[in-house]
């Protein structure tokens, strides 16, 4: 049996390296992939592009309009009336305009002064950061007008809140980007890869040539899982040791022997799902459907953006179908978080199961399909 595999493993290997195409994808999807969106994907706001409406032309407004500076904001310009307002956002050259009345000086003194911040919400998330932003930096100004001498403001009880970020405590978005899209990564090239090799021998006409072989249907889906622990765990270490730990400097607090070894255990149950699916359909644009099919709602239950504890009750149980739900848990408690097998056990439990059911779907729907 161990010489029918390793054969198979071989051969396995073998179409992978000379694939072309595929080895060009699994290069991007764990080097480019994971740089670009540790680089390029952020939620933090950064040079946030603003015009200004000043009408006032006073003291306390340059004052105010000095305090939009960079690295959240950048002044791209002053516009004169309402019409540059809307064109400045309608061909977005700019997110938000600040508008100062002509009166906010006098009102400043009154203590009833206001002021109006027009922002483009297609882009809801950075939209409501940068209110967040600009709200927290007109109460520092309210702050400075008190400590300069202007109108009084009555003493009343007050929170000082101190707040403390563990685990990143400078908020630095790459580290977690680019772990997210490492897991993002490993499940999906497992799938494609899995589901890939086994409908190709489908399309080739080589399955039938396999069926008179010795080799039983769980051996011959072992040859097609290994191969792909064995590339998946491989560029699994090279990014994130070139990239995440070399080029953004996450650092890694828990056991990467803790990490990969459950790794292993995810690919398996990956690759069984692209097996499942490569029985189930006839070609590979069947499949490629089908993959789609699967992974999206994967990703949207996986809790990788919003905590499932967010998420609407059923939801929230559909999601422990999703066994990628269970491996970004247990990626972020050890890797973040520094945590052992005594916290993560049952992400472990949860994708064992899934594997194990998925798996044996997959070698008796190929048994009877074949009638074996």
């Amino acid at each position: 049996m161990w010489r029918r595999l390793g054969a198979m493993i071989r051969k396995e290997l073998a179409q992978l390296a000379r694939d072309v195409p595929l080895v060009l994808v699994l290069l991007w999807a764990f080097g480019g992939s994971i740089y670009v969106h540790g680089h390029g994907v952020s939620t933090q706001l950064f040079n946030y592009p603003i015009v200004i409406f000043d009408l006032s032309k006073s003291a306390p407004s340059r004052e105010l309009v000095g305090r939009l500076h960079a690295p959240y904001f950048k002044i791209v310009g002053r516009v004169r009336n309402d019409r540059e307002v809307v064109e400045a956002l309608d061909l977005a050259r700019a997110s938000a305009a600040l508008v100062i009345p002509a009166d906010f000086e006098r009102r400043l003194r009154e203590g009833r002064a206001e002021i109006q911040v027009i922002s483009d919400g297609t882009l809801s998330t950075s939209a409501t950061i940068a209110a967040a932003h600009l709200a927290t930096i007109t109460a520092e100004f309210n702050q400075y007008l008190a400590a300069q001498g202007g109108r009084p403001v009555p003493r009343v009880p007050a929170v000082d809140a101190r707040i403390r970020v563990a685990y990143n405590p400078n908020q630095t978005n790459a580290w977690f980007s680019s772990v997210l899209e490492l897991l993002n990564m490993t499940t999906m090239v497992s799938i494609l890869l899995t589901a890939t090799a086994l409908v190709r021998e489908k399309e080739r006409g080589t399955l039938e040539q396999l069926l008179v072989t010795p080799l039983r249907p769980a051996e011959l889906f072992a040859a097609k899982i290994v191969p792909t622990i064995l590339v998946v765990v491989l560029l699994s270490v090279l990014a994130m040791t070139g990239i995440i730990r070399g080029v953004f400097d996450a650092p890694i607090r828990g056991s990467l022997l803790l990490f990969y070894a459950v790794t292993v255990v995810y690919v398996f149950t990956i690759a069984s799902i692209g097996l499942a699916i490569a029985v189930l359909v006839r070609n590979a644009a069947q499949s490629m459907m089908v993959l789609i099919l699967i992974l999206f709602p994967m990703l949207f239950l996986s809790g990788a953006r919003n905590p499932a504890e967010t998420m609407e009750p059923w939801m929230r149980y559909a999601s422990l179908s999703s066994p990628m739900r269970f491996y970004i848990d247990f990626g972020y408690q050890v890797l973040f978080k520094g945590n052992g097998i005594a916290y993560v056990w049952r992400d472990l439990i949860g994708i064992s199961v899934i594997g194990a059911l998925v798996f044996g779907f997959a070698v008796v729907r190929y048994r009877r399909f074949f009638h074996r």
